[in-house]
């Protein structure tokens, strides 16, 4: 039996130039997917009033370590050196399923509230083969979309960032490529979470590369990011070594050269950009503009919730701020005006949504409100006071919402969010993410 939602006369911005914007309309949903986008439909189907409010996709984040949701905010001050030691070395090795599953259940679901309807988990927590069913058994419970980027254990620093000739196991991958993911058109789809030359000796790298490509799935690495990282010219060892592909996204690219952003581009590689993460830990600046410079469509990313928020607003900001004030102060410094590329609030609303979907590698599911999409869908509360009177939406979104306005959120079709509360029993989810806090601090100090 066909099921039908219609969210009805709302501000769309569907961030497809093909659809455009729809200062009152209608988007029709059918089983899961968006079927029309007009200005006005008539439908049996369940009726969402939009009646002041923003109709937008849903926001991608390209990047979470969303296992660390058990241990937010304990590295509030840190810089990147300081969070391998205290998070890395400290709390990873005492991880156990069941705070990876409460973590992950957590994470997913403070995503959904905020909007944020698609996640890249970025899951290095996988000490033992239970850890990873774990994450993903909570990823599937939450009803989000996500890409579970599956990757090494953390066990000791010593082990796993220095030089480590220590490959992630890929008969595990294998295992759970079979037991999860044997179709790629779920909602939840898989990818492999390396951590590249710098890290791993030659053999591990060229390895993990391999395992990916047997098994067909997506790459996701950081690179040149902080006082380390920034100095291995991780995109040219890469290159030397012949693994450059457009199955690969760069999360971070802070120190970059300029040749390195020309073999990311010419290889069609992908960009995720953690901006306050960035710019708090010492990672360097966030190259949003440099991305786009060389025709790349960079995404945006939250990564570690010990330190900063888990919320998309919180990014969007602190790059379009971060980007702007480093042009300008050039701009000031060299005596010339500022260049007509700078960033505006509707491209950072592209970035967030559609280009996220590009860089997942989901772009023909998900990322704009497009007939065929699949129906990924946030309302905005335009009528709060931190919003209203709206004059530009896309600004609206951008630069004056936050997560207490997201009222409405949609994945695959299916209500997550209602009237500005979730349906998942958060209760369960908040009393499982404190317990796992109080059970690895115990461990912390068992340990100490």
């Amino acid at each position: 039996m066909t099921h039908r939602t219609l969210l009805r006369a709302g501000h769309v911005l569907s961030m497809d130039p093909a659809v455009g914007d729809l200062p009152r309309g209608d988007v029709l949903i059918e089983d899961g997917r968006i079927a029309a986008v007009e200005r006005e439909i008539s439908a049996d189907a369940e009726v969402l009033d939009m009646t002041g409010r923003i109709v937008i996709p849903g926001f991608v984040d390209t990047h979470r370590h969303t296992w660390e949701a058990s241990i937010r905010n304990v590295a509030p001050d840190a810089t990147l050196d300081d969070y391998f030691v205290d998070i890395l070395d400290t709390f990873a090795p005492l991880y156990t399923p069941e705070d990876v599953y409460a973590a992950n259940l957590a994470g997913a679901l403070e995503c959904l509230n905020a909007g944020i309807t698609t996640l890249v988990d970025w899951s290095h927590i996988n000490n033992t083969p239970e850890h990873p069913d774990a994450a993903i058994r909570a990823l599937t419970e939450s009803g989000i979309r996500a890409q579970y980027a599956y990757g090494s254990a953390n066990t000791s620093l010593a082990d796993y960032w220095f030089e480590s000739k220590i490959a992630i196991p890929g008969d595990d991958v294998r295992r759970i490529r079979t037991e999860h993911f044997a179709s790629d058109d779920g909602l939840l789809t898989l990818a492999l979470a390396t951590r590249g030359p710098g890290f791993c000796v030659t053999d591990v790298v060229t390895s993990e590369w391999a395992l990916a490509r047997e098994l067909d799935i997506p790459i996701t690495v950081h690179v040149a990011m902080g006082r380390l990282a920034g100095r291995f010219g991780m995109v040219k060892q890469l290159h030397d070594l012949g693994l450059l592909g457009p199955d690969t996204t760069y999360i971070h690219c802070c120190h970059l050269s300029e040749e390195e952003w020309r073999l990311v581009a010419d290889s069609g590689g992908t960009v995720s950009i953690a901006p306050q993460v960035e710019t708090q830990m010492g990672h360097g600046w966030p190259p949003v503009m440099k991305a786009i410079e060389y025709g790349l469509r960079p995404s945006l990313s939250i990564d570690v919730v010990t330190t900063v928020p888990g919320d998309m607003f919180t990014q969007i900001r602190a790059a379009f701020g971060a980007e702007r004030a480093r042009v300008n102060a050039a701009s000031w410094q060299a005596d010339v005006p500022v260049p007509d590329t700078m960033l505006t609030a509707r491209q950072m609303l592209e970035i967030a949504t559609r280009n996220g979907a590009h860089v997942a590698g989901l772009e023909g599911r998900t990322g704009s409100l497009t007939p065929g999409r699949r129906a990924d869908v946030v309302a905005i509360d335009a009528t709060a006071l931190n919003v209203a009177p709206v004059h530009d939406a896309a600004a609206a979104v951008a630069l004056s919402a936050d997560v207490s306005n997201v009222e409405t959120v949609i994945v695959d079709g299916v209500v997550r969010k209602r009237d500005g509360k979730l349906t998942a029993d958060t209760a369960r989810a908040v009393r499982l993410v404190e317990e796992s806090r109080d059970r690895l601090l115990a461990a912390k100090e068992a340990r100490a």
